[in-house]
């Protein structure tokens, strides 16, 4: 039997959310249903939906809270269209999903995107304290005005950032924020968030597609929130993922989900605590239901651990050059310290080594806005260039992201301006993710 300790967050069924495994237990298709009206949907004033985000929304504390069945990415597409206008600059981090950029693409956004701390051990961004958040704001500021700040938390290996302290900071700025929380558990309501985006399948007991959008605060208003909602959300919502939403955010705000959650917690701090006698190297996370291996000090780079262990039936969620995520689920599989335990002992006898080198961060500037218009660039006429050599690269314009995937965050945003020391910084990301980035970039023609 296999170890599957990947996304959806249910485990293959072992935490759906009970309602929904009720529902799914009816016969086939008899939840397929149009927008009755004892039904509703996710814009539609009456009805089960209105009456269920209504019911989310005040048990999560926000003001107003929307279902998404084009997941998170639907939803962060249709916050940033809420909170900018085309031609409207918005602060990003490097480590924005794909879809952000997606989003400024479709709305006619400038990105402006903001450096991270960063971790040569592991190769991963880490989040930024506030010292670090001012200086990004005032340095993006400097050259006009910011329509919305876009933050990420927790990431994908569970790293947190203080919430409320960059919040705050954003706020006394004029700034108002959204927060990628796919990852997460809603807790940036709390630290006074204006727009959240939540994964049903990432962190609950939901179907992948299924995702909330949270508002609270005055200062967005509700209607455009709900017009960029009519723009890019479909007009036919699957009623099997509105109901996936709202009984997953239902057990997440539940006593039954709450315990279920703790339960899954103490078994993810053991197995911590079982590897780390075992002397197998971990990224320190907040998250317990979030292991982060790191294969680096190991030896290993993450992708080639990945590949290892898949051929022995032990799917992870996020291979990495430095680092390999397991994503525990809502309720970790039996025996799960023992048999990975036993299995990464084994990587570490087969593939294991001197720890690899120090990874180099991107040679970028604190902040950085794409040289050619975004929509531009995706469209412009296009040609391939070879990563080497690299004086070919050098000097010029990105037509399209090099993102692999997942994480999905883009290395090279179309319109930047690719210098001989990022060429160089992309040749070398390209050996770090085999099979994972092409050999050659598309670049604007000349």
């Amino acid at each position: 039997m296999g170890l599957w300790l990947h996304l959806p967050a249910h485990g293959r069924g072992r935490g759906l959310a009970p309602e929904l495994r009720q529902l799914l237990r009816q016969p086939p298709a008899s939840w397929d249903l149009p927008e009755l009206p004892e039904l509703g949907g996710p814009l539609v004033a009456d009805g089960w939906v209105a009456e269920a985000q209504h019911t989310t929304a005040r048990a999560l504390g926000a003001s107003h809270c929307w279902f998404g069945v084009n997941g998170a990415s639907g939803l962060l597409q249709a916050a940033l269209l809420a909170l900018a206008r085309p031609g409207e600059r918005v602060l990003l981090p490097r480590n924005l999903h794909r879809s952000l950029l997606h989003g400024c693409l479709l709305g006619g956004l400038r990105p402006v995107l903001f450096d991270l701390p960063f971790d040569p051990a592991t190769g991963l961004w880490l989040q930024p304290d506030p010292a670090h958040l001012e200086r990004v704001i005032t340095a993006a500021l400097a050259q006009g005005p910011i329509a919305a700040l876009v933050l990420v938390s927790p990431t994908y290996q569970g790293l947190a950032a203080d919430l409320p302290a960059l919040v705050a900071l954003a706020h006394r700025l004029g700034l108002p924020v959204l927060v990628d929380q796919a990852h997460g558990y809603g807790e940036a309501l709390a630290a006074q968030a204006d727009l959240v985006v939540l994964s049903c399948q990432k962190s609950g007991g939901g179907l992948a597609q299924s995702a909330a959008l949270l508002l609270q605060g005055q200062r967005l208003q509700v209607g455009a929130v709900e017009r960029s909602l009519l723009w890019l959300q479909t007009s036919s919502p699957s009623a099997l993922l509105l109901a996936s939403a709202q009984a997953s955010l239902g057990q997440l705000t539940s006593a039954f989900g709450q315990r279920q959650r703790r339960r899954g917690e103490a078994r993810g701090l053991r197995l911590r605590q079982h590897l780390k006698q075992l002397e197998l190297p971990q990224v320190s996370s907040p998250d317990p239901l979030r292991l982060v291996l790191h294969t680096a000090a190991m030896g290993i780079n993450g992708l080639e651990a990945d590949d290892w262990l898949m051929r022995r039936g032990v799917i992870a969620e996020l291979p990495e050059p430095g680092t390999l995520t397991f994503c525990l689920g809502m309720r970790p599989p039996p025996g799960l310290r023992w048999r990975l335990g036993r299995q990464l002992v084994a990587l570490r006898t087969a593939l294991g080594g001197p720890p690899l080198p120090a990874f180099v961060p991107p040679p970028l500037p604190l902040v950085a806005e794409p040289e050619m218009d975004l929509g531009l660039a995706w469209r412009a006429p296009s040609e391939m260039v070879p990563l080497v050599p690299l004086a070919a690269l050098a000097g010029r314009l990105a037509a399209a992201p090099v993102c692999p995937y997942p994480p999905g965050i883009p290395l090279l945003v179309p319109g930047e301006r690719i210098d001989l020391a990022r060429a160089e910084w992309l040749s070398q990301q390209q050996r770090l993710w085999p099979g994972q980035i092409a050999d050659t970039v598309r670049v604007v023609a000349t």
